[in-house]
């Protein structure tokens, strides 16, 4: 009886054994599973950096841009008053040169 006990004991412990070493493969394989995600999100974090490096440095040209095209926006008012001034003396010259004109042939029909 005592032998069949034993037996059915260490049938017991054989079983638990098996499933002890299978549940060990299981971990050693999650484990590696975890070590290659730990690895791709480190990569992943390293990207993200270069990407942020990367934004920080559009943000910077898009400022220098924008201070570049204010500044053309300023040349070009002052540049459109300058012509607006120099419309507003041809068009004074040629009222003048009107008025002259008109004098000169009044003189001559006069003479």
């Amino acid at each position: 009886m005592e032998e069949k006990i034993l037996l059915a004991i260490e049938g017991l412990r054989q079983d638990f054994n098996q499933k002890i070493g299978s549940l060990s493969g299981k971990v050693d394989s999650l484990s590696g599973r975890v070590d290659t995600l730990s690895s791709e999100v480190g990569s992943l974090s390293g990207r993200v950096d270069t990407l942020s490096s990367e934004v920080s440095s559009l943000s910077g040209k898009l400022d220098l841009l924008d201070n570049q095209v204010n500044e053309n926006t300023q040349i070009l008012k002052a540049l459109e008053h300058l012509a607006q001034v120099n419309k507003a003396e041809h068009d004074r010259m040629a009222v003048d040169l009107a008025e002259i004109s008109s004098e000169v042939k009044s003189m001559q029909k006069g003479c």
